[in-house]
């Protein structure tokens, strides 16, 4: 099944200009878009990138728009609400993806905990048996980053790590975000030409 509603978190890793991308690339395929950012991913995002999405959703998402050339079809939501559809079985969206998602993120999920909206998002997800993508953006990998992976997929996520390839021949660094980008749409069932794939 296509997804038509999903919802996007960034979270506190390096690597926020993948969640845009995807962000991007999701709203230009008329996909029902809930995106939210934890204040740590806030921080990482403003400091990579320049965008702000602090202070009142309407203006942030307004931001956000702006920022990634797109009309404002993101439902921008905040990562202490809990009354969101994504936040119940009952409201679930079709999948979830975080990207990039910190190794605390990671272990929170894995273990169940649900202090915020991302954490619980995917607690639903995992509980629904609905697609959790998650793409952490960390090296190197400890030994308990490695085993809170596995856990993970074994549960049903699936682990997509912000590894570039290069058999397309990346002229830039959006060539390369794209890859990554493109891999993520992949597993989400989503058609896209981001990128010339192998033996093409």
């Amino acid at each position: 099944m296509i997804p038509k509603r999903i919802f996007l978190a960034l979270s506190g890793a390096s690597g926020s200009i993948y969640g845009l991308g995807l962000a991007r690339e999701l709203c230009r395929r008329g996909v029902e878009l809930f995106f939210c950012a934890t204040p740590s991913g806030m921080l990482v995002c403003r400091d990579e990138t320049g965008l702000d999405l602090s202070g009142d959703l309407t203006a942030a998402g307004e931001r956000l728009a702006s920022f990634l050339g797109v009309e404002n079809g993101i439902r921008l939501v905040s990562s202490d609400d809990l009354f969101v559809g994504p936040a119940s079985g009952t409201g679930a969206a079709d999948a979830m993806i975080v990207a990039p998602c910190s190794m605390g993120t990671l272990a929170r999920i894995g273990a169940g905990i649900s202090a915020n909206l991302v954490e619980r998002s995917a607690d639903v997800m995992l509980k629904e048996r609905r697609p959790l993508l998650l793409v952490p953006r960390e090296t190197p990998l400890s030994e308990i980053h490695l085993e809170n992976m596995l856990k993970l997929a074994r549960a049903g996520a699936r682990i997509i790590p912000a590894m570039p390839g290069f058999y397309h021949r990346p002229e830039n660094v959006s060539d390369m975000v794209d890859f990554v980008v493109g891999k993520v749409l992949d597993q989400a069932g989503i058609a896209h030409d981001l990128y010339r794939r192998w033996g093409s």
